[in-house]
């Protein structure tokens, strides 16, 4: 990765922190309207790690995670991660199935569709918001879903990043939910040539 992505600004951090809150600001909003819970988010963090350290922003490589990832497509192309520990993961799907907590110990294929929907609809809600906010039309792919181990899930996403440097710009933000059933980490990677054109659309060099 170029060296001036390791050297931004207090000002350009800033600005990607304010891009992150504004997106997941519109994503727990869509994720509160789909279960029907109030759903919190941590201020987002903005972060230039070495690849290999963010596994354990999410607990750890061997924790068990479910997984939805999705590569973005525009003017600013980038990869967005939502991840859940397994256990929020079924207590998800057992609140969107209308269904008793506790009861999903398994994914089935209807469990994993509505799981890669709602990857969808949040990644949708976020890049919706950074239009809003740089004019850059951004399209998500299609969504990929995995449950492995952290480290599994990151290294194959990572693999990708890992071609264009040995550090990763992250937004990550963390979602909860009021009953504390849902906990989950929502990441923006951009690529690194993504950095200048969202910071140039938002005014700040």
């Amino acid at each position: 990765m170029a060296e001036d992505v390791l050297e931004l600004s207090a000002m350009q951090m800033d600005a990607l922190r304010e891009i992150g809150n504004i997106g997941a600001g519109n994503s727990a909003t869509a994720l509160s309207q789909i279960i029907n819970r109030k759903i919190d988010m941590n201020v987002p963090k903005v972060a230039i790690v070495p690849l290999g350290d963010v596994p354990d922003l999410v607990g750890g490589p061997d924790a068990m995670v479910a997984g939805v990832f999705l590569r973005v497509y525009g003017k600013a192309p980038g990869s967005i991660l939502f991840l859940l520990p397994k256990e929020s993961a079924f207590y998800l799907v057992d609140t969107l199935m209308g269904k008793k907590h506790g009861d999903t110990q398994t994914l089935d294929f209807m469990d994993e569709s509505a799981l890669m929907e709602i990857g969808n609809i949040l990644a949708g809600a976020y890049l919706n918001a950074l239009f809003h906010f740089t004019k850059l039309t951004l399209l998500p792919s299609i969504p990929a879903l995995a449950m492995d181990m952290a480290g599994a899930i990151l290294s194959v996403v990572l693999v990708q990043l890992g071609q264009m440097g040995d550090h990763a710009l992250v937004i990550e933000t963390e979602f909860l939910s009021e009953d504390d059933g849902i906990k989950g980490h929502f990441f923006l990677v951009p690529d690194p040539g993504s950095l200048e054109t969202i910071l140039t659309a938002v005014g700040v060099k």
